[in-house]
């Protein structure tokens, strides 16, 4: 099998059942997640030696997001172990026209307190083929920016295909702060992978005429944003997917590939919304998988659109799918008659 490395922050998730709101919360689901460990648990889903790298601390908090882990298949020996607490982030799940919501608790989390001495990259890196990091673990604090350089440049040097999800968030870091940094760790990736907003955010390469606020998305303005996405690190490949928000409860889905010479569209799908966060993970995660399994990249691309259609109709943050289950749905209507 395959073995890919993910690198990031797992935490603590609370969030209101049903649909209530943080003010009318008397009692919180727990679960553990986070963007990284989002795409390992897809991976060991569809059958690669998934490895998830990352620092939590050695209390019962770091046990059970390791069992959680453990418990979808996902390698968690590499794993450091210390600092103080676990990283917490709160989820308010939106509907209609009232959007989702996420508040962060993470400062001071384990892994941002992480030093360079925690993590023995040759080491992580023995027999790997792939590593996936996202865009927020260089922004938790400037020792994380430092060791993803760190893990980059050791990947490279073993000839590791490396992919990197955007995945900007203004609460953990300025736009400027996440130029200067993502622009130095980007030169190092292989797979760039984006929504309709991120490079706007990291880079300041805006579609011309993209308003995500709209609902429609024009394909041709990212293609192009995904061309000079490529023209300033030379990626192999850019993905940018494509989120027409109707409302909170409906979403049209798609994403198009750009490979340096041809631009693939993927089919759309309307998705009536259960929960999408991790809608952005799962799509790293089948497409990861699909340009590993498949010749073709209009496949690999069409793999990991459907994949993360289904994700958004799953609760919670990872996407439990099965390999067969996103090729069924590749190869049919979407319908979503009863299975017999």
């Amino acid at each position: 099998m395959k073995k890919i490395v993910t690198f990031g922050e797992i935490m603590m998730k609370f969030s209101p059942l049903f649909y209530k709101r943080f003010l009318q919360a008397d009692a919180m689901n727990v679960e553990y997640a986070g963007a990284e460990a989002n795409v390992a648990v897809s991976l060991a889903n569809y059958g690669l030696n998934s490895i998830f790298v990352s620092k939590l601390p050695d209390n019962d908090f770091g046990d059970a997001a390791i069992n959680t882990l453990r418990h979808y298949g996902v390698d968690t020996s590499k794993v450091a172990r210390g600092g103080d607490r676990i990283g917490i982030y709160f989820a308010e799940k939106g509907a209609s026209q009232r959007p989702s919501k996420v508040i962060y608790d993470r400062k001071g989390s384990a892994i941002a307190c992480a030093t360079q001495i925690d993590f023995d990259w040759d080491a992580i890196f023995e027999g790997v083929e792939w590593f996936h990091w996202t865009g927020i673990t260089p922004a938790l604090c400037d020792s994380l920016a430092t060791i993803c350089l760190d893990a980059c440049k050791v990947a490279k040097a073993k000839g590791i295909t490396i992919s990197c999800d955007l995945n900007y968030r203004k609460k953990l870091w300025s736009r400027e702060r996440a130029k200067e940094v993502m622009t130095k760790l980007c030169h190092y990736v292989d797979v760039c992978i984006a929504n309709e907003e991120d490079s706007a955010d990291v880079f300041g390469i805006k579609a011309d005429n993209g308003d995500v606020n709209s609902g429609v998305l024009d394909e041709q303005s990212y293609a192009s944003v995904a061309r000079q996405l490529n023209e300033k690190f030379d990626f192999k490949k850019v993905a940018i997917t494509l989120r027409e928000s109707i409302s909170a409860s409906d979403n049209n889905w798609s994403a198009i590939l750009f490979d340096g010479q041809r631009v693939y569209t993927s089919r759309k799908y309307t998705i009536h919304i259960v929960d999408r966060i991790g809608g952005g993970d799962s799509f790293g995660a089948g497409l990861i998988y699909g340009l590993t399994k498949y010749d073709e990249p209009q496949k690999a691309l069409e793999f990991a659109v459907a994949a993360s259609c289904l994700k958004q109709t799953i609760e919670g943050d990872f996407n439990m799918v099965s390999v067969a289950e996103v090729e069924s749905l590749m190869n049919s209507t979407g319908s979503g008659r009863i299975i017999r």
